[in-house]
């Protein structure tokens, strides 16, 4: 879902969008606890290499010094690109079972979380390059003004 907020005063339109996600991360239940086949497990399979593709994604952010972040390795890495190492606020919410046979699974979880948690994004608020060009340059022209109107001993009203 893409969000644009739309603000006006008498000089300008400004315009900041916004992104949200949501995703449902379940699915990473051991395969030999779920006694899937045929279809299933392919489908099981290929969600728990999403997920491993997604830790890469973590541990490669989490790190700081990796110079390649492998978002291109599944497509819900490249889905969530943005959410993960862009300019955003990310809230990830990690569900635990308190029945002692998903001791392993809800370990893992904390642990997924645990990296998650660690990910330093620094948002900032989307514009138009051109919207904050401009913007820019209306400031600029109120600076040049006001220091004109001050040398010449003129107040602005």
């Amino acid at each position: 879902m893409n969000l644009i907020n739309q603000k006006q005063s008498p000089q300008k339109i400004f315009q900041p969008t916004g992104k949200l996600n949501l995703v449902d991360l379940a699915g990473s239940e051991r395969q030999s606890k779920t006694g899937a086949t045929g279809e299933r497990l392919r489908e099981a399979t290929k969600i728990n290499l999403s997920l491993s593709a997604l830790g890469n994604v973590i541990s490669a952010l989490v790190v700081g010094r990796s110079k390649h972040i492998p978002y291109r390795d599944s497509k819900l890495t490249r889905l969530l690109q943005d959410s993960l190492g862009g300019n955003t606020r990310t809230l990830m919410i990690a569900c635990l079972s308190p029945a002692d046979n998903n001791y392993e699974e809800s370990l893992s979880t904390l642990r997924y979380a645990n990296r998650a948690k660690s990910i330093q994004n620094r948002p900032r608020i989307n514009e138009d390059p051109k919207d904050a060009l401009l913007r820019e340059y209306q400031e600029e022209i109120k600076k040049l003004r006001a220091l004109i109107l001050g040398q010449l001993g003129i107040s602005d009203r």
